[in-house]
């Protein structure tokens, strides 16, 4: 058997065509409820008006009056999605450090947060970069300069000396997902020249634990090198998520995974605010069960293995600690840990409660900067 590894999906440092494994490619939609259409019976048949057909679904229709029969061409919203959404979409190419052949570039993708020139992106597109160029999706190009950059979330942000540029429409939080609703990627994948490339797929999955610090979002749309810091893209035209990795095995297909809005929000709303990310921790270093660190679905607590800040010592935490909730939230995985987090800052107090001495109990606890 095989290892599988995850590779963020940002463009290499090469002179030649980088080459990827095919993923696959797939158009999806979330089921919706019942619709309700213009109809009669006639004869023990229900004929639907057409005209009703067209306003509650969409699509177009034309009625052949010499063969009695009606043409219906469904509505498929992806081009509309992809011409709402590209030009939001920039790419990125800069010279990595340690690198002097004139050709020896890494690229990646953005997307415009604000129409002042603010883009975000990963931070793995844009850390080992010396210098780079934006590219807008009118062809313009840009002298980038890297402002904010937190690698625990992989997002970072970059500004361009421009106005007037089309700002992306992110989902509002809490997300509203479905798994199986149709999604579509855009970016620069293998080759800078193939800038605002467009694949469609589904959601496949939410709430993933992989490789991250944060959830994930799982889809099966193409993402190659270089799609990095683009946006997956709800059928409404709404980015749910900033792309960032992909499974890479033989034998592996169709598993790539997006940073979440609710999360960009967090990390770029801490930017604006505090210049970083402004992180709380519990103070405490933790140990995941077998059962997590696997993959099994899990209850189990998570062990303090050592308690590093003086509020936690302070608090009653000890190493050897189970620990079961944090504000009341089961917590199984550091992933879960962090999530709650999100909503806190340091200084701040929250309760836990942990097994200690063969006794739950809660503890009051000051959060410090994590």
């Amino acid at each position: 058997m095989r290892t599988r590894w995850l590779r963020p999906v940002a463009g290499t440092a090469a002179a030649a065509l980088i080459l990827a494994g095919t993923m696959g490619v797939g158009i999806g939609s979330a089921s919706a409820p019942a619709q309700s259409l213009e109809a009669k019976m006639v004869n023990g048949e229900v004929y639907v008006k057409a005209s009703s057909l067209t306003k509650t679904l969409g699509g177009s229709g034309t009625y052949n009056a010499k063969t009695n029969t009606y043409a219906y061409t469904a509505y498929n919203p992806i081009p509309a999605v992809i011409s709402k959404v590209s030009p939001s979409v920039v790419g990125i190419i800069g010279k990595p450090a340690g690198y002097e052949d004139r050709y020896a570039l890494a690229h990646g993708t953005g997307v415009i947060w604000k129409s002042d020139g603010w883009i975000v992106t990963n931070a793995h597109v844009v850390k080992d970069l010396t210098s780079f160029i934006v590219v807008t999706a009118d062809g313009k190009e840009y002298d980038g300069k890297r402002v904010y950059i937190d690698e625990k979330s992989d997002l970072a942000m970059v500004k361009i000396a421009a106005t007037g540029l089309k700002a992306a429409t992110f989902a509002a939080v809490p997300l509203k997902l479905e798994v199986g609703e149709g999604v579509v990627a855009i970016g620069t994948p293998a080759d800078f020249g193939l800038r605002n490339t467009a694949t469609s797929g589904i959601l496949s999955g939410m709430n993933r634990s992989i490789a991250s610090d944060y959830k994930l979002l799982q889809t099966d749309a193409a993402i190659n090198p270089g799609n990095s810091g683009g946006p997956l893209v709800n059928l409404k035209g709404e980015i749910i998520g900033i792309n960032s990795l992909k499974f890479v095995s033989e034998g592996i297909e169709s598993l790539g995974f997006a940073i979440p809005t609710d999360t960009v929000r967090y990390v770029v709303n801490h930017f604006f605010k505090y210049g970083k990310v402004n992180r709380s921790s519990l103070g405490v270093t933790l140990e995941e069960s077998w059962s997590a660190i696997v993959g099994l679905p899990s209850s189990d607590p998570l062990t303090v293995k050592t308690v590093t800040s003086d509020a936690a010592v302070k608090s009653g935490l000890k190493a050897g600690d189970l620990l079961y909730s944090i504000a009341g939230q089961q917590v199984s995985s550091q992933v879960e840990v962090n999530e709650i987090l999100k909503a806190y800052l340091p200084g701040q107090q929250v309760e836990v409660l942990v097994q200690s001495g063969g006794k739950l109990v809660t503890r009051k606890l000051t959060l410090v900067a994590g």
